[in-house]
């Protein structure tokens, strides 16, 4: 499974980047403001950090609008992935974008019948949000789990964005059932590398390197 950071923070980018994990990003306006960032300006040093795709919304409601928008979004560097919403606009601005080579994330997917149309309209990522769901009282792993199953009956190749990850169980789950990549906060993939037995592990063999050097010197 592929592991993309949901931020703008670039610091933070640029961290997990340094550890090779790193796969792709997805950002939006408002993860831009919180960094007090001009959104675009961002986009592109995110883009210029990153080998993978990069995903940057569009915020028109107009398809036409949300056509325009996206392909200006998608000039900024080759590796820009348009996210557009689930409605009958971003449906038929998609259609129109992907007939064009440009690479759209549907996003705010609830539903296998939202991941399914947008297939169909050629986007490149479908976003379903298992943590928004989970609020609500439901389970957002199982949406993961149907999608999965309609794009593998036709060898879709939209490729399934777990977004609105929580923590890291929400990581495993996505990649158990399947999905494609797992969009991630920056928090939980720190998370995901730690462990208190590993923690333990480490203090455990420092303080026995320590005896062992001790006792080289006495000996010598």
């Amino acid at each position: 499974m592929k592991l993309f950071i949901d931020t703008a923070n670039i610091e933070h980018i640029r961290e997990v980047n340094s550890w090779g994990i790193l796969d792709g990003v997805t950002t939006n306006p408002t993860l831009c403001a919180k960094e007090g960032r001009d959104f675009r300006e961002a986009i592109a040093e995110i883009c210029a950090e990153v080998a993978g795709p990069v995903s940057a919304e569009a915020v028109s409601v107009n398809r036409e609008e949300i056509i325009t928008e996206a392909r200006e979004l998608s000039r900024i560097a080759p590796n820009v992935a348009v996210k557009i919403p689930m409605t009958t606009e971003g449906l038929a601005a998609t259609k129109v974008l992907s007939g064009e080579g440009v690479k759209v994330n549907m996003t705010l997917i609830f539903s296998a019948n939202q991941a399914l149309l947008a297939a169909k309209v050629g986007a490149a990522f479908t976003s379903p949000f298992v943590g928004r769901i989970d609020d609500t009282g439901h389970d957002g792993m199982e949406l993961i789990d149907e999608i999965v199953t309609v794009y593998d009956n036709y060898n879709v190749p939209t490729e399934i964005i777990a977004a609105s990850i929580r923590h890291p169980l929400h990581v495993i789950q996505a990649a158990m059932l399947g999905a494609d990549i797992a969009t991630v906060p920056y928090a939980v993939i720190k998370a995901m590398v730690k462990h208190p037995l590993t923690d333990r592990g480490i203090e455990s063999f420092l303080k026995d390197w320590e005896k062992l050097q001790d006792a080289i010197k006495v000996g010598g």
